[in-house]
């Protein structure tokens, strides 16, 4: 079995097909948030704590951490600023890093301070992009995300996307690079732009465990771009994406919805022992709009002590019935 270990200084986690489904916490990210962009611009950084304390509450696996402020400020240096937010980071939790940029410098710079294994997010199948990140990967012995797209684009057809995460998985083994440790993300469409791309991911999934042996993550909320609800549709994905095969995914473990399908996931695909994570989240939880039961022998409000016997009577019919 495909085993991608990453670990911080004191926890270690393995992303496999027959480990449970690991949730990259995505928050820590300013790209679209410009409150957040704007605060780590000014050395503020109380909503990135604030980001990881709910993302490991809520139950993330590891946390995605990007720098990218340019949108709010372009003159920014993005390798100091990630070095100062990872380094923020370990000091609040022991989860796993997913160091997360474009630029080969940060990085660099980051593999230089994380501490244990951090997961790369990422490189694509560009020439250019390979031959920067592929020895930094190789140097600190590290996983990385490969994004399949490359010089000519993201192709709608999947074909074509799984060729790109075939060049890459080979461009790596020419640095001694193992498929184990690449997580491949063969890019999720928007459903409501192309009505085949949930089919499509999970054949994709599929294809890339089978034929080359890998792990797989994905952006999960690009599944809902531009729909209303979007939630539901994203929880409703990602338990058949991790029945197709998915063993990662970067999403927003603040999301109950997103998590519940998750968890309820790895119970039925057997990765959950004994149901026990399931059980210690939500032994304690009421259904929505459950009312605490009355107490024994009291009846329910307006039942004027006629319930018992209706009850008594409805009790009878159903065993008659059975």
């Amino acid at each position: 079995m495909t085993r991608t270990v990453v670990a911080s200084a004191k926890r270690e986690i393995v992303i496999g097909f027959d480990e449970p489904f690991c949730v990259i916490g995505e928050r820590i990210n300013p790209t679209g948030r410009k409150k957040l962009a704007a605060e780590m611009v000014a050395g503020n950084f109380d909503t990135v704590a604030k980001d990881v304390a709910d993302q490991v509450a809520a139950g993330a696996t590891m946390l995605d951490v990007n720098a990218g402020v340019t949108a709010v400020d372009p003159n920014v240096s993005e390798p100091p600023l990630l070095v100062r937010t990872i380094q923020l980071v370990q000091s609040l939790t022991d989860l796993p890093i997913s160091i997360d940029s474009s630029v080969s410098s940060a990085i660099k710079a980051a593999l230089e301070v994380t501490q244990g294994r951090p997961l790369v997010n990422s490189v694509t199948g560009e020439l250019e992009k390979l031959e920067a990140i592929l020895p930094l990967i190789k140097k600190y012995d590290v996983p990385v995300v490969a994004i399949s797209n490359d010089e000519t684009g993201i192709s709608e057809d999947p074909d074509v996307r799984f060729e790109v995460a075939r060049k890459i998985v080979q461009h790596a083994a020419d640095y001694g690079i193992k498929p184990h440790d690449i997580v491949v993300d063969p890019l999720v469409m928007p459903i409501g732009a192309m009505a085949t791309a949930g089919r499509q991911v999970f054949s994709l999934v599929r294809r890339l465990r089978e034929e080359l042996g890998v792990n797989t993550t994905c952006g999960a909320s690009n599944i809902s771009f531009g729909l209303p609800h979007r939630h539901g549709i994203n929880a409703a994905f990602l338990p058949m994406a991790i029945a197709a095969g998915m063993t990662s995914a970067i999403m927003n473990p603040c999301r109950p919805q997103e998590m519940e399908a998750v968890r309820g996931a790895n119970v039925l695909m057997g990765n959950d022992p004994s149901c026990m994570t399931w059980i210690r989240t939500y032994r304690d939880v009421q259904p929505a709009g459950a009312t605490a039961a009355p107490a024994q022998g009291v009846a329910p409000a307006g039942d004027a002590g006629g319930g018992r016997r209706r009850g008594g009577r409805d009790a009878r019919r159903a065993q008659v019935g059975a």
